[in-house]
């Protein structure tokens, strides 16, 4: 039977670039209801080639099909802070991926969460690896970091995101359970928040161990 397991950080009070303020009760109005109010690249999401402007592409203009495929899992060991990851860490996967397929990279950097160095000392993806990803037409590049690059250097984030977006790689951040992923390969899905013109949008991310259709590339429309 096929497996299912959920790689995306709960939304929650007190996580950076989320607020949720009440809008309806029950007592009051009958219903519970809430605003939320989200910043785009919050907890776990997916990045918009127009987060970069290398093309005017929104969130709501990424094909569905660009969202699901086969997925390989890369377990980087215990990569230090700030670590680069590069062609190396890929091993045998390098040799086995077909185009059209994803790779998530597990760092366990999820469970530091509620720590500075989620965000100030994450391991990123060296330059090397992003133009070896885009020029193998890999579909999504999926991290447990909340960025792919070095938040606090806009030249490293600047130039890795572009080498990814222009080269029709998609990206999301912020992973989080790939601990639980027991098989190599799983169907991976990452499907954002559908706003206009969005440069990004927190996602429902899900590994599928044991489907029928594994090795299904769904084909991206033109």
């Amino acid at each position: 039977m096929p497996r299912f397991i959920d790689l995306t950080l709960t939304l929650r009070r007190g996580m950076r670039g989320v607020e949720f303020t009440p809008a309806c009760k029950v007592a009051e109005d009958g219903w519970n209801a809430t605003t939320l109010h989200l910043y785009s690249h919050c907890g776990t999401h997916m990045d918009a080639p127009c987060h970069y402007e290398v093309s005017d592409q929104g969130i709501d203009q990424i094909p569905i099909e660009a969202c699901a495929g086969p997925a390989w899992i890369v377990d980087l060991g215990a990569i230090e802070p700030r670590g680069l990851i590069d062609v190396q860490h890929l091993g045998t996967v390098a040799s086995q991926l077909q185009p059209g397929e994803s790779i998530l990279f597990r760092s366990g950097w999820s469970s530091r969460l509620e720590q500075p160095e989620y965000r100030l000392a994450l391991p990123r993806i060296a330059p090397g690896l992003a133009r070896w990803c885009a020029g193998r037409r890999v579909r999504i590049v999926g991290v447990e970091p909340p960025a792919v690059a070095d938040v606090t250097d806009r030249a490293e984030t600047t130039e890795i995101h572009r080498i990814l977006l222009a080269g029709g790689v998609g990206i999301v951040e912020g992973l989080a359970h790939l601990d639980r992923i027991r098989h190599p390969k799983v169907w991976f899905m990452a499907l954002p928040i559908k706003w206009e013109r969005g440069d990004g949008a927190p996602v429902r991310a899900l590994a599928i161990e044991g489907a029928p259709w594994a090795d299904w590339i769904p084909e991206i429309p033109l």
